[in-house]
């Protein structure tokens, strides 16, 4: 085997992993909604319900409550379901003609539940809380009901701040991609010398034998001379 073909097996697993990474699927994953709005901008109120078993379908609505900082209980703020005419209902007059569905698209079987505000006042600070109805339906006609229930407690600012603890972990984030493309680097330059070395030794015994294979054939000229 040559050195050429040594490393482009070495470098296979590697370029196989690249073309798969474009055909992964994306997963379900329950991502905490942010909790601090600016004034006089708009707002994603994330909320993911992720199902355990991906491969059962359901039926699915989301209700939306809320609860102003100064407020004793929760209200009616939004309801969605894909089925009804409406699908999307805006319950609570403070935020009318303000909401609207962000969540999973055309589809009952909800797993994103999220909301988008336009135009954050200040007064809309307080607890959010979103609850999935969702009804699993499995092989039989046989239904199982769960509900699912997540808070998101909301600050709103004049100004967005940023927070060490995101600066840091932004850094991080850099500094490990940047390690990871150094240590491939120095891995494939490894991997090269040490197939190229490899290919020069096989060279050098190949050139060997051949000297072997002539000196050999010589001698025996030599001896057949004599002979005669």
């Amino acid at each position: 085997m040559s050195a050429e073909q040594e490393l482009l097996l070495l470098l296979l697993p590697l370029v196989l992993l690249a073309l798969q990474a474009p055909l992964c699927r994306g997963a379900c994953v329950e991502v905490e909604s942010d909790t601090e709005a600016v004034a006089s901008k708009g707002f994603k109120l994330g909320c993911i319900s992720c199902k355990m078993r991906a491969e059962v379908p359901a039926v699915t609505t989301v209700d939306w409550f809320y609860r102003a900082t100064n407020d004793a209980e929760f209200s009616d703020l939004y309801h969605y379901d894909y089925e009804s005419e409406i699908k999307g209902e805006v319950l609570d007059e403070r935020f009318e003609d303000r909401l609207h569905w962000n969540g999973s698209k055309s589809t009952t079987d909800l797993q994103d539940g999220s909301i988008y505000i336009l135009n954050v006042s200040l007064n809309d600070s307080g607890t959010y809380r979103c609850r999935f109805n969702r009804v699993l339906k499995y092989p039989n006609e046989y239904e199982y009901q769960t509900n699912t229930t997540k808070d998101v407690h909301i600050i709103v600012v004049r100004q967005l701040t940023r927070g060490l603890a995101s600066i840091l972990s932004e850094v991080m984030m850099y500094v490990s991609i940047i390690g990871l493309q150094l240590w491939l680097v120095v891995e494939m330059i490894y991997c090269y010398r040490k197939i190229a070395a490899a290919g020069e030794e096989a060279l050098r015994e190949s050139a060997a034998e051949y000297l072997a294979i002539a000196s050999e054939s010589k001698d025996n000229c030599a001896g057949e001379q004599e002979a005669e």
